[in-house]
């Protein structure tokens, strides 16, 4: 699982599923003129708000953030996670609001005790409020769109004679080629050209044809959120998706698309160019 994958929706969706854990350790009932002694049950002693808010809501919440977090995220009943997951917190958010509006249930008019709503079921409706509005926002709000984890700033420039750190997945890596040295200048130690005088200039080398301006040079890129990888043979299926935070290498370019590597060495077709940070 990426975590640069999750957005800031997703988020927001977490801090909802630890506030709901929260207020199920709280008491669900009030109970006017019981002692400070009296034993109110939290919502892990009422079955009903256990199952159909706590955790359903919890639930929803992992949904939601695996099925992000996960390249290829797994189906339930042919159905995609987010949309599983987004169902069930719209369905933890309709049960907490039916336990706030009417917490004693069957007893209301049982014993003439007065139950009202307590600490614990107001959180829970906060908190489910806020993970349905959140899991419903984050594809339609391009502030919660944006990612959790921002991705790295490229590296600073080196200074002149400097070696850059090498490492796959960092635009300033060493290519191979670099750093050789100048064409037609003898380095110290090296021997002349047999026949050459000591002190003689040597000729340089004639210069070699450079490509063409308009030829594709690879480059280091990252993605702004997370963007499926096509296979070249023009599969829908995609074969990986690229993560904002991490640098990946441009090969070629194929109209408005690019054609990038991974680190594991796969490549594929990138489509949604729109937004990438070059190296």
């Amino acid at each position: 699982m990426n975590i640069r994958s999750l957005t800031r929706g997703d988020g927001v969706v977490i801090g909802a599923a630890v506030l709901l854990l929260i207020a199920s350790f709280l008491d669900i009932y009030s109970i006017d003129g019981a002692p400070d002694s009296a034993d109110i049950p939290n919502a892990w002693g009422s079955g009903p708000v256990l199952l159909s808010v706590t955790l359903a809501g919890i639930i929803a919440a992992a949904l939601i953030v695996v099925a992000r977090g996960l390249p290829q995220a797994p189906k339930v009943a042919g159905l995609d996670l987010g949309p599983f997951g987004v169902a069930f917190a719209v369905f933890a958010a309709w049960s907490a609001l039916g336990n706030v509006f009417d917490p004693a249930g069957g007893f209301d008019n049982n014993g003439g005790v007065d139950i009202s709503v307590g600490t614990g079921l107001i959180l829970s409706l906060i908190a489910t409020l806020v993970l349905a509005g959140a899991a419903i926002a984050t594809p339609l709000v391009p502030a919660l769109k944006g990612p959790l984890v921002p991705a790295p700033k490229p590296a600073a420039p080196q200074p002149y004679g400097a070696q850059p750190p090498a490492g796959y997945g960092y635009p300033g890596a060493q290519q191979p080629g670099q750093g050789q040295p100048l064409g037609g200048q003898p380095q110290p130690g090296q021997g002349q050209p047999f026949g050459a005088q000591p002190g003689q200039p040597q000729q340089a080398p004639a210069p070699q044809p450079q490509p063409p301006a308009g030829d594709f040079s690879p480059f280091w890129f990252a993605v702004p959120v997370a963007r499926p990888l096509f296979s070249e043979d023009g599969s829908p299926t995609p074969i990986a998706e690229l993560a904002p935070g991490t640098w990946y290498l441009a090969v070629e370019q194929r109209g408005p698309s690019l054609v990038a590597q991974t680190q594991d060495g796969r490549r594929g077709v990138l489509q949604d160019t729109s937004g990438i940070q070059r190296g």
